[in-house]
């Protein structure tokens, strides 16, 4: 009995979710040591220390955020699968390169250049969300998500146990392997048949794009609910090994505790992801979206009070839960009120949107911990997860209603 083939639509999302596991772990391996590699490259004082560690957490995100929606357009004129092979080859090389620096300005730099070539989870989810019946979208851009989460939950941990072993430069070395594998992936076994360029003038404009949307409110309400979704986590980001340092007072493994603390919340949303995205078909994504803003408020806020880094893997697992709730949801209302002819070009502004949280959220948190305390990084991140909880109810909610 001869096999029925899969649809391409399948074919290319189980593909493009191997490459995305891919480079989930490697865009985070290298996140619980690079304060502790930028602190091998001079000699830094604390307030420094914090002030580069933000700098180049937000290096790749300053270009990405100029870039990404002409990206966009590209893709949406000559394809997504090219994007796809343009931003994994590139970052391939640029991630290798970060192994051979001989100072900070030339990480800072090279993650300024790694933004260029960003895109490749973003142009994935593009090609599957217009490839994919509309029926099965949320099935599919659910199983993306999942299937990222899972590689940045083995990231931090493969991350720390890799600089542990060898060395942070070698690390590097080896996450510029990952990247080429996707890029691989992408070239041989992806496949976009059945792609139609966007040929209408009016669409090569943003307010062309704009007048096509029904509900445009709704659409820049989500965007800016991704904005401060990303600043508020990525606060985090550049002290998390520094506060396990602290809490383990600067003793012990701290490079495999980073990893561990760092890899929890990628566990509790690779459970919960898919689970709560069919919650939200049945009940409405918009109250899952609220019900996380609401639980990552009061967590936030009580990991300023920890006492030990038992007690901050704890609260970081269970923040995990609310961030199943929000990023992979705000897609989900994406695609669900987007046009496919316009499909690259909203993803594209959605990860604009996502890389403007990065560049402040890394600066505000490292700001803070410079001036103040780590404790009062998660203080202030929790108010900023309730300021954006009332504009997702003024600029969604009610546009839904």
């Amino acid at each position: 009995m001869v096999e029925k083939r899969l649809p391409i639509w399948q074919r290319n999302l189980r593909v493009l979710a191997i490459a995305v596991f891919i480079a989930g772990i490697a865009f985070s391996e290298v996140m619980p040591f690079l304060p502790l590699y930028i602190n091998t490259l001079g000699h830094f004082s604390h307030q420094q220390l914090n002030m580069w560690a933000g700098l180049v957490f937000s290096g790749i995100y300053f270009v990405s955020a100029f870039v990404s929606p002409w990206w966009g357009k590209l893709a949406d004129q000559k394809g997504r699968k090219l994007m796809i092979l343009r931003a994994s080859l590139g970052m391939a090389i640029v991630l290798a390169a970060m192994g051979l620096v001989t100072n900070v300005w030339q990480l800072f730099i090279l993650r300024m250049t790694q933004g260029f070539f960003a895109g490749f989870v973003s142009n994935s989810n593009a090609l599957i969300a217009t490839e994919t019946p509309k029926e099965k979208s949320g099935q599919a851009l659910g199983t993306m998500a999942s299937s990222f989460t899972a590689g940045n939950l083995l990231g931090p941990f493969i991350g720390g146990a890799l600089a542990s072993l060898f060395s942070y430069r070698v690390t590097f070395f080896i996450t510029g392997l990952l990247l080429l594998i996707a890029f691989f992936l992408a070239l041989f076994f992806v496949h976009e048949d059945d792609f139609e360029p966007v040929t209408n003038k009016k669409l090569e404009s943003s307010r062309g794009v704009v007048a096509t949307l029904k509900n445009p409110r709704l659409i820049f309400g989500l965007l800016l609910t991704t904005l401060i979704i990303q600043a508020a986590n990525n606060s985090i980001n550049p002290i998390v090994s520094l506060y396990v340092s602290q809490l383990m007072h600067h003793q012990g493994n701290v490079v495999f505790v980073s990893g561990v603390i760092a890899a929890l919340p990628g566990i509790a949303t690779f459970l919960a992801a898919s689970r709560f995205g069919a919650i939200g078909d049945r009940i409405g994504t918009q109250k899952v979206i609220i019900a996380g803003f609401t639980g990552a408020i009061i967590l936030f806020f009580l990991t300023a009070f920890v006492q030990n880094s038992f007690e901050l893997g704890i609260l970081r697992f269970l923040i995990g839960f609310t961030d199943a709730c929000l990023f992979p949801q705000v897609q989900t209302l994406l695609t669900k009120n987007t046009p496919a002819m316009i499909t690259g070009r909203i993803f594209s502004w959605n990860q604009s949107a996502m890389y403007i949280g990065n560049i402040f959220g890394p600066l505000l948190g490292s700001t803070i911990a410079g001036v103040s305390s780590y404790s009062m990084v998660f203080i202030i991140t929790a108010g900023i997860v309730t300021l954006n909880l009332l504009l997702f109810k003024l600029n969604v909610v009610n546009s839904l209603d």
